[in-house]
């Protein structure tokens, strides 16, 4: 058996889970593999490698990200040697004939669009952290990948544990054939759970009643109750002392309470031995203060020898950059950090510098590190101990508690495998955490992987290219995203199937479909709906009246904002003409700047005159925010004291009063139990409404992918995409299959359109950049180009991309982003050899500068889309620019470390 050959040349014994999955795959099935962070589910990918060799085969190693893809080869090349393993990432491309290749999903889905000679020879693929499929931006590559693989592949499917693998081992059976499900929900390591309250360090449960009864459930450790009732207790004591004699220093109330200081924590862990530690910080700044923190104390956790190993990784990583540019990277107070075993890890930091870390941590020569979630999704850096500040997180829209996937995802970085007995997780106590939600979020393994699938432009020329528009909506309909939508609607049909048993009772109790009083019933819902349609017809006329006399506004009119606590004078700072949500900036006499919307305006805005503004107010600054109230006030306009209300479209609806008339002149309107039977056909009446919404639901449900596939189709076909009757792709169709973006058609219109034609190759990489880039803030989207044709060629691409809207909005499809001029200057400013300072300040937000990691990662993105650029545009000049501006693009820190 090749399992005992495989595991013989191994250092560790398998785990029965691994075992059981090696097995299946050498009986020629699929797996599907659900199983902790660090549990070993890679071991599997590894027999699948072993498998595809041992047969004179090829395997394919996909993971989510680059940095996992360099990682995984250079494990397979110490095992296999570099003649038998290749690496593609997009950025480098390293013996990718050979019989063993790593990659990024995405290249891997390439490929199989474009049908590559590569493929051949191919049994066996493996997927690590699939659940990826859920993500909201990139999910989709996986589930294309699934799908089109040739149905001999083997697909080896490696999954964090998920609550719902059931259902997704269910659909790989349905598209993949046969699929073994293997669940594992042990941890290699066992976790135990901390609060740190002050200095003193608690175990989260009450682990001597768990020995005396091990089916008791997990209860709060009695001392950490205890010790927090005291200091509440106390806490109100010091509420009754005069301001300044309380005892602050004991914390526990918002008024008085202050954190244990970062340096403190991490020496109190060190202290308890349990170091190396991660420390979760829901924000790049924030990381980058703590580590500030860190070194304004005492705090060193390194000896003399272990500097000197980790100055030797420092040069390795950093001796190529530009003398030049350390002091705007900070470079000096990272390595005095590093040198004291203290580091920060986030995407805003240069991939240099945080690849030094990566490798500094894992050797144990840093002990504490600072980070962002991202550090739990991406690159494997487990630690003995992880610590969360907090439980609450932006997440990207508001401020939300963490879930009890996302706590179990952060903690799982805990223990090392080989290395720690156990691992630890520790909650930093502050006010408003209560310890049973902590032992809630503890205790839950809901982890449910949520198909993100959505066919987009790119994927649907392709699918016609390959199979045609009637195969193409057949395969959609085999997605996991339909799969799950389909189970979705059984509880729905169920509803509905219990309602008509219903509705039959209740129309018996009516006399029947065809009794009077049933007709009444009837007639008297006829009327409710009529009036129900006039009051929402009211509320559009309204808000139409609104935006209409919103994009009707100039710049320097004074309104009167009626209600809300924005009431007042307001003086319009920019105007907004959006026909669909006008938004226009407007500064108010209590000195509020932001942006209105029809839905403060139940009567229309009206101009009650005009101030002069100067041509540019900042209205971020307090003081232009003060001065222009202050004129605005002195313009000695008055707001009116109340607006007119607009008459209700039911007073003159003859279709209205026709219904009234019949209702009030029908036989059973003076019936003796009328109202009774009113209550009745009420009911009936609701449960019908409620019950024609759910077959609506169940109709948009099912099928659902396939008609926006549909709508994509009709659209792309006006445009000279694809062929009559979806029978094939145009050229313009050809050049589409192959541009990777998420404005991918806004950029194949651009190509087509020759609107990029005339510009040199660091006007062009501004121009492209607007594809990518997104802003952090909203607002201010950067300027609209450093050079006369660079503003022209935006000019154009922004009404491209209006009219691109317009169209979305007809077909009802998913809008393409507006372009972000964001990054423009500074992306222009790096081709043509300029410091990267001054890149970095024209790339800022607010007057901060971009961090020079954001810097890389959107120059990377911007040298992707025009490789793309290269190999589709139509025009041999653009390709020439295109290709000058990835080499002047890619220099200095944008060069370094580019794996």
């Amino acid at each position: 058996m090749e399992l005992e050959t495989f595991a013989a040349q191994l250092s560790f014994p398998l785990d029965p889970f691994q075992k059981e999955a090696c097995r299946a795959l050498e009986a020629g099935h699929g797996v599907l593999v659900c199983a902790p962070t660090g549990a070993g589910k890679t071991v599997i990918g590894e027999f699948a490698v072993h498998l595809a060799l041992t047969s004179g085969r090829k395997c394919f190693y996909t993971t989510p990200i680059k940095a996992l893809s360099n990682q995984k080869y250079a494990d397979l090349v110490d095992r296999y040697g570099k003649s038998s393993v290749g690496l593609l990432t997009g950025d480098l491309s390293i013996n990718p004939e050979a019989p063993v290749v790593v990659m990024t999903t995405e290249v891997l889905r390439n490929m199989l669009y474009a049908d590559s000679p590569v493929l051949r020879g191919l049994s066996h693929v493996v997927m690590d952290e699939v659940h990826y499929l859920a993500d909201r931006f990139r999910g989709a590559v996986w589930e294309e990948v699934i799908l089109h693989l040739p149905e001999e592949v083997r697909l080896v499917s490696l999954s964090a544990t998920v609550s719902n693998a059931e259902e997704f081992g269910a659909w790989m059976e349905t598209v993949r054939g046969d699929t073994e499900i293997i669940v594992d929900e042990v941890r290699p390591v066992p976790l135990w759970q901390h609060i740190m309250v002050g200095r003193r360090l608690f175990d989260l449960f009450d682990h001597d009643a768990q020995v005396a009864d091990s089916n008791a459930k997990l209860i709060v450790d009695r001392e950490l109750v205890r010790h927090l009732k005291q200091r509440q207790a106390l806490d109100r004591a010091d509420s009754w002392q005069p301001r300044g004699r309380g005892r602050g220093d004991r914390g526990g109330s918002s008024s008085n309470f202050r954190p244990l200081a970062r340096p403190e924590v991490i020496a109190r862990l060190d202290e308890e031995g349990l170091l190396p530690a991660i420390t979760f910080i829901f924000s790049r700044a924030g990381c980058d203060a703590a580590v500030a923190q860190c070194l304004r104390s005492r705090l060193r956790l390194t000896t003399e020898e272990q500097v000197e190993a980790i100055t030797a990784i420092i040069d390795k990583h950093t001796g190529e950059l530009p003398r030049a540019d350390l002091e705007v990277l900070g470079y000096w107070e990272w390595r005095e950090a590093l040198e004291r075993g203290i580091a920060a890890h986030h995407a805003g930091m240069l991939p240099a510098f945080r690849h030094t870390v990566e490798e500094l941590f894992v050797n144990g020569l840093v002990r504490a590190v600072f980070a962002t979630e991202t550090l739990a999704l991406g690159i494997n850096m487990p630690a003995r101990t992880v610590v969360l500040e907090r439980l609450v997180k932006y997440n990207g829209e508001t401020h939300a508690e963490l879930t009890p996937g996302e706590y179990t995802q952060l903690t799982g970085r805990a223990g090392r495998r080989g290395i720690d007995v156990e691992g630890h997780a520790v909650v930093l106590w502050q006010p408003g955490i209560e310890t049973t939600e902590v032992a809630g979020l503890a205790s839950t393994r809901t982890f449910p992987l949520r198909s993100s699938f959505r066919p987009a432009y790119n994927m649907s020329i392709n699918l016609i290219d390959r199979m045609g528009a009637a195969e193409s909506r057949s395969l959609l309909e085999r997605s996991f995203a339909q799969f799950q939508a389909d189970r979705s609607v059984v509880g729905i049909v169920r509803t509905i199937e219990r309602n008509r048993v219903v509705l039959a009772e209740l129309s018996d109790q009516l006399g029947g479909a065809d009794g009077e009083f049933f007709e009444y019933a009837q007639l008297r819902e006829r009327v409710r709906a009529r009036e129900r349609q006039l009051e929402k017809q009211g509320r559009t006329d309204r808000r139409q009246d609104a935006v209409s006399s919103l994009t009707a506004l100039r710049r320097g009119d004074v309104i009167a904002i009626p209600v809300g606590r924005r009431s007042g004078l307001a003086v319009v700072l920019e105007t907004d003409s959006d026909p669909n949500d006008p938004r226009p900036l407007v500064l108010t006499e209590d000195k509020w700047a932001g942006r209105i919307s029809a839905a403060d305006f139940p009567a229309p805005a009206k101009s009650l005159g005009s101030m002069r503004l100067p041509r540019h107010v900042d209205h971020r600054t307090a003081r232009s925010r003060r001065d222009l109230a202050s004129a605005l006030r002195s313009t000695g306009i008055v707001p009116p004291g109340r607006y007119s209300k607009r008459k209700s479209p039911a007073a003159s609806d003859r279709e209205l009063a026709t219904l009234r008339r019949a209702l009030r002149s029908h036989p059973c309107h003076t019936a003796p139990d009328r109202e009774q039977l009113s209550r009745i056909g009420e009911r009936y009446n609701s449960l019908a409404r409620e019950t024609e919404t759910l077959r609506q639901k169940v109709a948009a449900t099912t099928n659902s992918l396939a008609r926006t596939f549909d709508r994509i189709v009709a659209l792309l076909a006006e445009r000279e995409y694809i062929e009559e009757e979806g029978h094939g792709i145009t050229e313009n169709g050809q050049r589409l299959s192959r541009i990777y973006s998420e404005s991918d058609l806004l950029v194949a219109e651009c190509l087509r359109g020759g609107l990029w034609k005339g510009l040199g190759p660091a006007e062009l990489a501004g121009v492209v950049s607007t594809m990518v880039y997104e802003s952090r803030q909203d607002g201010d989207t950067g300027d609209r180009g450093p050079t006369g044709p660079s503003r022209h060629a935006l000019t154009r691409t922004l009404q491209v991309w209006s009219e691109l809207r317009a169209d979305e909005v007809r077909h009802k499809l998913p809008l393409t982003r507006e372009p972000d001029f964001g990054f423009v200057s500074a992306i222009y400013k790096w081709a043509r050899g300029e410091p990267l300072v001054d890149a970095l300040l024209a790339a800022g937000d607010r007057g901060q500068a971009l961090s020079a990691g954001d810097f890389v990662r959107w120059c990377r993105q911007v040298i992707d889309l025009l490789d793309q650029v290269q190999s589709t545009a139509p025009d041999r000049e653009v390709r020439a620019a295109a290709t000058k501006a990835v080499h002047a693009i890619r220099r200095g820190v944008v060069a370094i470390d580019a794996a």
